[in-house]
């Protein structure tokens, strides 16, 4: 027996994340005995040549000749599976299934280290742009797609990831960016902190003082580009900053907080090349999303976006980062509240890209 159970996680240490952890949603692959998918699922793999990597991921197609509307699914930050899993609950494939039994041809895949894919690790946003460039490519190749509406759809640093290949030369026909970050990574980084110690019940003093706290920290980092020295200080302050903090857990934190990836993400400002962009854009943003506040980052992002006559903005109302629905709207099975990809914003996406087809 599960309950839904709110968790704090810390990504790349420090970079403090908000997650509903929920019992396990179904599937979009059916197991040995359940009844067999109305679409054609098929194990695919294609090669990112520019970075020698070996993706592999899963096409769902809808019955039928085709062409089809065809989107490729990018997920969150870190190494993810096809399915975009956090825990027991798998975005992706439910958001995969559910457009792909409405007429999509739809193709997730393994992140770099995760899964089925093999290649180096990815260090940079602007890598696993190029990732999304070979899978787009990838999709080309296909008799289902319809090339002329072939477009991301992005989770997280995935959405950031589809705003930025829309901004290259052979971009998708469309972008969805749910939940992307609109705010520089440093000030995001602070923004989480104050959410965190807000919805723990911290007062107005005590955010304060842990966000000059944490800028401070981040700041040495920055001026800091020796990582042995970087290292060494920020280990120094983590145990002066909480004495139950032993010595092995700061050096791992202050590895991980001084590494090249977090470094970039540090520095990386999701508003660049944002005023090259010309295909028709969606931005959706839940409410309850303890991780990327919507206001701000949508905010950030329509301002961005200024220029393109054709972006769409939309805030659920009560949905988390996850795109889970508002709790209280969970079905009931067996007992036990069941979580959902929230209908309304699943539903959003569909129309939203079917008007596109439209056009």
């Amino acid at each position: 027996m599960y309950t839904s159970t709110l968790r704090l996680f810390r990504l790349l240490s420090g970079f403090v994340i908000c997650l509903l952890l929920t019992p396990a949603a179904a599937a979009a692959t059916p197991s040995a005995g359940e009844v067999p998918l109305p679409y054609r699922a098929e194990e695919v793999t294609f090669t990112n040549l520019t970075l020698n990597a070996r993706l592999s991921g899963m096409l769902t197609v809808p019955p039928g000749t085709g062409p089809f509307p065809t989107v490729l699914l990018l997920s969150d930050s870190g190494p993810q599976d096809r399915d975009g899993t956090v825990g027991d609950f798998a975005p992706l494939g439910l958001l995969a299934d559910y457009l792909t039994r409405r007429g999509m041809a739809v193709l997730r895949f393994d992140d770099r280290g995760a899964g089925k894919s093999v290649g180096p690790a990815a260090t940079t946003t602007a890598e696993l742009v190029s990732d999304a460039q070979a899978a787009l490519n990838y999709l080309r190749t296909r008799p289902e797609t319809d090339l002329a509406h072939l477009g991301l759809v992005g989770h997280g640093e995935g959405g950031n990831v589809a705003l930025l290949a829309a901004a290259q030369p052979l971009s998708p026909v469309f972008v969805v960016a749910l939940a992307a970050s609109g705010l520089p990574g440093q000030e995001l980084v602070l923004q989480q902190q104050a959410a965190t110690l807000r919805l723990v019940g911290s007062d107005a003093a005590q955010i304060e003082v842990a966000t000059k706290r944490q800028q401070a920290l981040l700041e040495i980092i920055r001026q800091t580009p020796d990582n042995a020295q970087a290292q060494a200080i920020v280990a120094n302050i983590l145990k002066q900053n909480n004495a139950a903090v032993d010595d092995a857990t700061a050096q791992s934190s202050a590895a991980e907080m001084t590494s090249a990836r977090y470094r970039y993400f540090l520095a990386f400002n999701p508003l660049e090349k944002l005023t090259t962009i010309n295909c028709p854009v969606l931005l959706l943003n839940g409410t309850a999303d303890l991780t990327i506040d919507a206001d701000a980052n949508l905010g950030a992002l329509s301002r961005g976006l200024k220029l393109n006559k054709n972006v769409t903005v939309k805030k659920l109302a009560g949905v988390n980062h996850l795109f889970q629905a508002d709790p209280a709207k969970w079905p009931v099975v067996g007992g036990q509240p069941q979580p959902t990809f929230s209908p309304e914003a699943q539903e959003a996406i569909r129309q939203w890209v079917m008007d596109q087809v439209k056009k």
